[in-house]
C-alpha cells in the first residue's frame, strides 16, 4: 500500500519528535525488551539508541531469576535511572526496581491521604524505636508511636496495623504510627467492651505495653491500665519483675470510668490479701525472723510474710542511726521485734535495739 505524501510527512515528524525528546531521570517510559546481554537487557524506548536495563535493577529480591522476570519481546514500563549523555557511551539506564518503589510510594501516599490503616512487619530494633516494612519500603516507628513500651524485642517479625504519619519519597522519609491505628480500633469497640464488664469481674487479657508506672492489658481490643501498685502485694522495682510483654494474665476489674472510657485492673487482688491474713498471726512485742528486701539510707525493708514488707528504721537498729548500707544486704536473714503493728493501714514498724535491751 503506497503512503500519501501527508502520511509520509506525519511519520517523519513523529520520528523526529521521538529523537528530539529529552529523556530525564525519574521519567516513566514504555519500552520493548529486544535483546539479552551478559549483565542485563537492551530495551527500545524510542530513543536514538537502545536503553539498558541492568540485572541488578530488575528486582529488589536477590532470590528471583531474571529470566523469569524478563521476556524478550515483552512491553513494560521502566523508570529512567540515568539519562542519555555525551559522556561514556551515552546510554540511558533503566530500572524496574525503582519503578516498583515509585508505585509503592504512591500507594503509601494515597493511604496517608485517605487516612487508611495498613499492615507493616517489624524487622529491626533501632535507637528510639523500630524499623517496619510495608509495600517493600522500610519506615520508622518512633517509640512514642508504638503500643508497647521498651524493650521492643517481642515485636520482631510481628505484623502490626499502622497509620502513616509521613511518606516523602524525595527525602526517603517514611514514618508510621501504631498508636493511631490502635486508637481508631479502640473507638470502634470500646463501648461494646465496657458495657459487658463489671467492677469486680475477672477477665483474661494480654500484656501489650509495659512502662515504669505499670502495664496495659488488652481486654477484647481495649487497653486497661494495670498500675504497678496493683501488680503485686510485695514491693517491686518494675512491672517486668512480675509480668512480660505478650503474656496472657487473669486480672480483676477494679474500676470502670464510663465517661472517660477507661478500665483500671488489678493482678494482686486475684489472690488473698496478705495484710488480712497476718492480722491474727503477729502482735506488737513479738520477735520474728525476716529477709532483707531493700536497703535505703533511712532504713531497711524486711519481708516478714509472703507479700508483706515491714520497715526497720535506722533509729531502731542495734547501733542507733547507723548507716543501714554498712549493716545489711539484700537477702540477709534478720531477727527483729514488731514495735508497731497496724495491718489495716499496711504498716509495720520493726526494732532490733529493743531486742538487745531485753
Amino acid at each position: 500500500m503506497t503512503q500519501t505524501k501527508n502520511e509520509q510527512d506525519e511519520f517523519v515528524k513523529l520520528l523526529e519528535e521521538s529523537y528530539n525528546y529529552k529523556f530525564q531521570v525519574a521519567d516513566i517510559v514504555k519500552g520493548i525488551i529486544v535483546k539479552k546481554e551478559n549483565d542485563g537487557y537492551l530495551v527500545d524506548i524510542g530513543a536514538k539508541t537502545e536503553a539498558f536495563l541492568p540485572n541488578k535493577e530488575i528486582s529488589n529480591s536477590t532470590e528471583k531469576n531474571t529470566d523469569e522476570e524478563i521476556k524478550i519481546g515483552e512491553v513494560k514500563e521502566f523508570y529512567i535511572l540515568k539519562e542519555e549523555t555525551d559522556k561514556e557511551d551515552g546510554c540511558i539506564i533503566l530500572s524496574l526496581r525503582k519503578l516498583s518503589c515509585a508505585k509503592f510510594w504512591q500507594t503509601l501516599q494515597n493511604a496517608k491521604l485517605n487516612n487508611e490503616t495498613i499492615m507493616a512487619k517489624v524487622v529491626q530494633i533501632v535507637k528510639g524505636g523500630v524499623i517496619a516494612e510495608a509495600e517493600d519500603l522500610r519506615g520508622f516507628i518512633p517509640a512514642s508511636q508504638l503500643r508497647t513500651g521498651s524493650p521492643f524485642e517481642g515485636l520482631i517479625d510481628q505484623e502490626i496495623e499502622v497509620k502513616i504519619l509521613e511518606a516523602d519519597p524525595q527525602k526517603n522519609k517514611l514514618i508510621f504510627s501504631q498508636r493511631l491505628a490502635i486508637a481508631e480500633q479502640r473507638e470502634k469497640v470500646v463501648d461494646d467492651v465496657i458495657v459487658n464488664l463489671e467492677e469486680g469481674s475477672i477477665v483474661t487479657g494480654e500484656v501489650v505495653r509495659i512502662a515504669n508506672f505499670g502495664a496495659f492489658v488488652d481486654i477484647n481490643g481495649v487497653d486497661g491500665l494495670l498500675p504497678i501498685s496493683e501488680i503485686s502485694w510485695q514491693r517491686i522495682k518494675h512491672p517486668s519483675d512480675v509480668i512480660q510483654l505478650g503474656q496472657k494474665i487473669e486480672v480483676k476489674v477494679l474500676k470502670i470510668d464510663n465517661e472517660l472510657k477507661r478500665i483500671s485492673l488489678s493482678l494482686k487482688r486475684m489472690g488473698d490479701n496478705p495484710w488480712e491474713e497476718i492480722e491474727n498471726k503477729f502482735e506488737e512485742g513479738q520477735v520474728i525472723t525476716g529477709i532483707v528486701n531493700k536497703v535505703t539510707s533511712f532504713g531497711t525493708f524486711i519481708n516478714i510474710f509472703p507479700g508483706v514488707e515491714a520497715l526497720l528504721p535506722a533509729s531502731e537498729m542495734e547501733q542507733e542511726n547507723a548507716n543501714p548500707f554498712n549493716i545489711y544486704n539484700v537477702g540477709d536473714e534478720v531477727k527483729v521485734m514488731i514495735k508497731k503493728f497496724t495491718p489495716q493501714e499496711h504498716r509495720i514498724a520493726l526494732s532490733v535495739k529493743d531486742i538487745v535491751k531485753e
